[in-house]
């Protein structure tokens, strides 16, 4: 199934880049948010990774991971197209089937999160890393994950047996890939990520784009309201790592499916940003020139 094939991929790929570290490159030029917050350019690497107890410990993956090859990139690439051709064209195939593959979707894209939380406690427990920052992170990413569910649940997308069973069991397997993606190469495991939301953002845009009209004619669901509208907004605010003060407007459905594809595009910025040396940022520790008032 889907979650042998990324199994097998994890152990081949990980174990063959295991002996081969190589450097961040530096980036070129300081990066600003939207709203102007620079963070700093000084490398956080040098010519050469230094032994693990000599590293910065920024974020797990300057902690604890080694930069990647255009190929294990280019693989991770290869088996999130894989599984979406194989399974998700195949299975979810229909016009009345879109629901279906969103709850599907949302099933399998919370288990990183999940993986990640795992072994950040592993770490923790064993006295060996903590940064709490990044706990809070991964759980700010599957609480929104989690309310983009229970909205695919409100609009019928779990109503069949078989689309649990297969979400369910992918997601499963899933969450034991990524956890031992993470031990091995936390760089892995968030560039693979990364695809998988791409591919959501994507899904999500072409799904917009072909139904509008028929959107915009429905009401948005109670539990989109409930999270976008009326709920607390500290946790949607903590994923947001580019300092966005993101309010999104909800009056339909094609409202709700416009937030849910944007938010799917804060995960991939975050993930790209984990994979590299700089430190996420958090509106509400202070780390952004936001006014949340």
């Amino acid at each position: 199934g889907g979650g042998s094939l990324l199994l097998v991929q994890a152990i081949s790929l990980l174990l063959a880049s295991a002996g081969s570290i190589s450097a961040f490159a530096p980036p070129q030029s300081s990066t600003v948010s939207a709203i102007g917050r620079r963070r700093s350019t000084t490398p956080l690497f040098s010519a050469i990774v230094p032994p693990p107890e000599e590293r910065s410990d920024a974020n797990p993956s300057t902690k604890f991971g080694s930069p990647l090859s255009d190929g294990l990139k280019e693989a991770n690439r290869w088996s999130i197209g894989f599984l979406k051709g194989t399974i998700f064209d195949t299975f979810f195939a229909g016009e009345d089937r879109a629901y279906a593959r969103f709850y599907a979707l949302e099933t399998i894209a919370r288990v990183p999160y999940f993986s990640y939380l795992s072994v950040l406690h592993l770490y923790e427990t064993l006295g060996r890393w903590r940064r709490a920052k990044y706990l809070k992170l991964h759980f700010a990413e599957s609480w929104n994950e989690l309310h983009h569910l229970l909205i695919m649940e409100e609009l019928g997308g779990n109503d069949r047996f078989l689309d649990r069973f297969l979400a369910q069991h992918i997601a499963f397997g899933y969450y034991g890939v990524v956890i031992l993606s993470y031990l091995i190469n936390p760089i892995f495991a968030y560039n693979l990520n990364q695809d998988v939301e791409e591919h959501a953002f994507s899904t999500y845009d072409e799904y917009l784009r072909e139904n509008e009209e028929m959107l915009k004619g429905q009401p948005a669901p109670q539990a989109a309201i409930d999270y976008y509208i009326d709920g607390d907004m500290y946790m949607f605010d903590e994923f947001q790592t580019n300092c966005e003060m993101r309010r999104p407007k909800i009056e339909n459905l094609y409202d709700v499916f416009v937030a849910i594809r944007d938010d799917e595009a804060a995960h991939v910025e975050t993930m790209k940003t984990l994979q590299t040396e700089l430190d996420v940022a958090s509106i509400h520790d202070g780390e952004c020139e936001v006014d949340i008032f």
